[in-house]
């Protein structure tokens, strides 16, 4: 599946998309057609069948510097409704990554700023190069960055929020792993194999197990804990087990091989390790 120029999108034979921000030349810098290229992929992908995951990266020697300067300053001369549009159209963009149903990994280079943040905070996964640098850094040209402020405040906490949302400074990525924001640093070099190793313990999920566990940690986030809930949650947990999906995963794992759901290698490449035994 292609993309707009400034986003593509390409589906292997395991059904792991990869979606590239693809405006290297201005450090992937989003405007409004970039938004809305990333929002329409992801809508079309959420309906993708046999998608398994979605890697985002960015091309070139960045991931996402943030707003596109010369866009942001068309949009005081443009009419008060396309302002506001916009606006509308990022908060879609952030919701469409945030809300997939397949599990999504960011995998970070250089800067991340701005946007760059906030796309990092909607992927349930990121992992960061060593010297990749961050920023909430709106502040510092008299905006706010209110379409992400929710999500950060969801993902990081209003305390490490507050510190760098409110001066815009940039922090490192040991920082961005102290608090929450990646889950994994490893030096440049690496970050290829480090991506893949996670997307291969995804592809070792069930799947629609994996996507019913991303539904209920969003649902739980934002449901009281009553007695109605807790006796939804109950039928969630036994349901599952009757289905054919549990069966293969038993049965795998008891015959110590990997499960049907596993993709094969191709002809004539070299097995992966078994793990399926593995606790």
């Amino acid at each position: 599946m292609a993309g707009d120029e400034r986003v593509l999108c390409a589906i292997d034979a395991r059904g792991v998309a990869t979606v590239t921000l693809n405006r290297p030349r201005l450090g992937n810098a989003y405007d409004g057609a970039l938004i809305d290229a990333l929002s329409a992929i992801f809508t079309r992908l959420a309906g993708e069948a046999g998608l398994r995951c979605a890697v985002v990266r960015g091309a070139g020697r960045h991931f996402q510097a943030g707003a596109d300067l010369a866009f942001l300053r068309s949009l005081p001369v443009a009419p008060a409704a396309a302002n506001l549009d916009f606006s509308r159209r990022t908060l879609a963009a952030i919701t469409a990554l945030r809300d997939f149903p397949r599990p999504t990994l960011a995998v970070i280079q250089g800067a991340c700023f701005g946007g760059g943040v906030g796309i990092a905070a909607a992927c349930d996964m990121a992992i960061a190069a060593e010297e990749a640098v961050f920023a909430i850094s709106e502040v510092r040209w008299g905006i706010t960055a209110a379409p992400i402020i929710p999500l950060l405040v969801e993902r990081l906490g209003t305390r490490a929020l507050g510190r760098l949302a409110l001066t815009g400074e940039r922090f490192s990525a040991a920082e961005a792993l102290r608090i929450g924001l990646v889950h994994e640093v490893h030096p440049a070099a690496g970050l290829a194999a480090a991506a893949e190793r996670i997307v291969d313990e995804l592809l070792r999920a069930a799947p629609e197990a994996t996507a019913m566990t991303k539904a209920l940690i969003a649902e739980a986030a934002a449901t009281p804990d009553t007695p109605a809930f807790r006796e939804r949650i109950a039928a969630e947990a036994a349901g599952p087990r009757l289905s054919a999906e549990a069966a293969e995963g038993f049965t795998s794992f008891a015959e110590k091989r990997s499960p049907g759901w596993y993709p094969q290698p191709a002809a004539g490449a070299p097995p992966p390790p078994d793990r399926a035994g593995e606790d």
